[in-house]
């Protein structure tokens, strides 16, 4: 790494700290989210005490007139008859009248009778009142002039007090009285104000409560929060196998999954693009090894050096065709690999069966097809069966058959599982030798060949890799049926109704454009749209001889082999 590199990482690296740091002396989510519902539930309480405590107050106001009310109702009722009740005489005088009043009607907690006649003090209800209003002179003053009945509020050294004043008199006698009723808000207060103590208490108390609940709640839900921080921090260059374990199906959850399938996307493209790179180193080795030492003994012989120049571009063709495949291999994993369009399944097996004639001399046939149509990308479809054609090819002779056929699968226990309304099958077979069960596995890896397969027949090893790729871009596999000797069939079992694109895929961008009405698909850069005639009969079972546009069929699997010569095994 050159310093400029260094410098820049360098640079990174520390301004990663650098953040890290800044993140660090800040609150966590946990305690902002806890500290705001804590705040707004603590603003929503306070709220409550205090409309709560308005409320008691006005029913304290309401309870001191509803007293002052009943008091007057009882002096009413008691002054409407001239007589004592107890002597059963006429009162002789205003006094006598108060008086009498004040001995049979004793004061409540809170409460104090007096009477003024003509304007003085008289008596007094038995019992020390919180506040002496009778021995007040500014209220008396206040009072004294009161002519009809009155009410209302005057401050006392114990707080405020409701009154009422209730003149009275007897017909024919001079001196005038007046009952003053005095209510006291200091009891009803104090206990308004005790309730809204213990209102504020049991506030604290719960706040206090749900703030550990809270927090413990808030630590749950944002678990996999810290997961991702975690996961993020560990991840490097070469290791990004780290998960989050979602649970639950909540937004956060929902984030930890897209979290997890960001990490997915990230692998698989590492981990394509290391495997180009090591694809290409190993393979590309080889034939610029054998270039360049046949470079390097090359004489001034005219006819040496044809043999070495020939023998360069053979393998400079070979390696082209290996940096094809793996570019191909590369763009398999983009969300652009394919361009989807109306597919006509016949059309589809007739046109790879026209093309597949000019690879060898066999006995090509066509096993079976149908005219349904299913959404797909026509030119992978057949670059995938122009593979398996070629490779079918290379591995019979002039007397062994070869069929391809294409059918639909609607039944309900296709192999694509539940929830699958039907599968599109489309396969290559042979009466070939056949392929040894050990290697049905590993011939669909990269550069794997079938064993003691000898490296002059065989090809670079892809072409499997490459149909299986385009069979998973169409959310399908590919299955291998074959016994040694009798032969090998490989069927793209694909999904009737294409899978959904994924979530990261732009359908507006012109790179990756769904075709419509009068829309033409562009070829992919190595596809060659070239109709390939047909030199050898069809056969009965094809109901015309038509051509296709399509993969190239030397350019999808060029044969290594001489026409005719079989190999010990398949696996290209």
């Amino acid at each position: 790494m050159d310093e400029g590199h260094r410098g820049a990482a360098g640079r990174a690296s520390t301004a990663g700290h650098t953040d890290r740091q800044r993140l660090g002396r800040g609150p966590s989510a946990r305690a902002r989210v806890l500290g705001w519902m804590l705040l707004l539930v603590g603003a929503s309480v306070f709220a409550s005490v205090l409309f709560s405590r308005q409320v008691l107050i006005a029913d304290v106001d309401q309870q001191l007139n509803d007293e002052l009310t009943h008091e007057a109702s009882k002096f009413r009722a008691f002054a409407s008859s001239d007589v004592d009740p107890d002597t059963g005489r006429r009162y002789t005088s205003v006094e006598e009248l108060l008086a009498r009043y004040l001995e049979r009607n004793l004061p409540e907690g809170g409460e104090t009778f007096f009477s003024l006649v003509d304007g003085q003090p008289s008596r007094r209800s038995p019992g020390q009142p919180d506040a002496r209003l009778d021995t007040d002179d500014r209220f008396v003053a206040h009072i004294r002039a009161s002519t009809e009945p009155t009410s209302g509020t005057w401050d006392t050294s114990v707080g405020q007090a409701r009154y009422a004043t209730l003149p009275v008199s007897i017909p024919g006698q001079r001196p005038t009285g007046t009952l003053v009723v005095v209510e006291f808000r200091d009891q009803l207060q104090g206990q308004v104000d005790h309730i809204i103590r213990i209102l504020l208490g049991a506030a604290a108390v719960s706040l206090l409560l749900a703030g550990v609940a809270g927090w413990a709640v808030a630590g749950r839900v944002l678990a996999p929060v810290r997961a991702m921080r975690r996961t993020a921090q560990h991840i490097t260059g070469t290791d990004l196998s780290g998960r989050i374990d979602v649970a639950g199906n909540d937004d956060v959850a929902a984030l930890a999954r897209t979290f997890n399938s960001m990490l997915d996307r990230l692998q698989a493209a590492f981990v394509g693009q290391r495997q180009f790179l090591d694809d290409a180193g190993h393979e590309l080795r080889t034939p610029i090894t054998v270039i360049r030492g046949h470079l390097e003994v090359m004489g001034d012989d005219p006819a040496d050096r044809e043999v070495t120049v020939a023998l360069a571009l053979d393998e400079l063709s070979r390696m082209s065709r290996i940096v094809d495949d793996l570019i191909l291999l590369a763009k398999a994993e983009q969300a652009d690999f394919l361009a989807l369009g109306d597919v006509e399944l016949g059309d589809l097996a007739v046109g790879v069966l026209a093309k597949a004639q000019a690879l060898a001399d066999r006995r090509w046939i066509l096993d079976q097809f149908t005219d349904q149509v299913v959404r797909g990308d026509h030119q992978r479809l057949t670059q995938a069966l122009m593979q398996l054609a070629a490779n079918a090819a290379r591995h019979t002779t002039p007397d062994d058959t070869i069929g391809i056929g294409t059918s639909v699968d609607t039944s309900d226990d296709t192999s694509g599982g539940a929830g699958n309304t039907g599968r599109v099958l489309l396969w290559v077979r042979d009466t070939g030798e056949g392929i040894d069960p050990v290697d049905h596995e590993r011939i669909f890896d990269r550069f794997t060949r079938g064993t003691n397969q000898r490296r002059s027949t065989e090809g670079a090893g892809l072409g499997l890799a490459i149909v299986t790729r385009i069979a998973a871009a169409h959310g399908g596999h590919v299955r291998l049926v074959s016994t040694p000797g009798a032969g090998a069939t490989f069927t793209l079992d694909l999904p009737l109704a294409l899978p959904a694109l994924p979530a990261y895929t732009d359908l507006d961008d012109t790179t990756n454009r769904l075709p419509g009405p009068g829309r033409e698909i562009a070829p992919e850069p190595g596809l060659k749209d070239e109709s390939i005639q047909a030199t050898t009969p069809i056969g009965p079972a094809v109901r015309e001889s038509r051509t296709d546009s399509g993969a190239e069929a030397t350019s999808q699997a060029e044969a290594d082999e001489a026409p005719g010569e079989r190999p010990s095994r398949r696996g290209d």
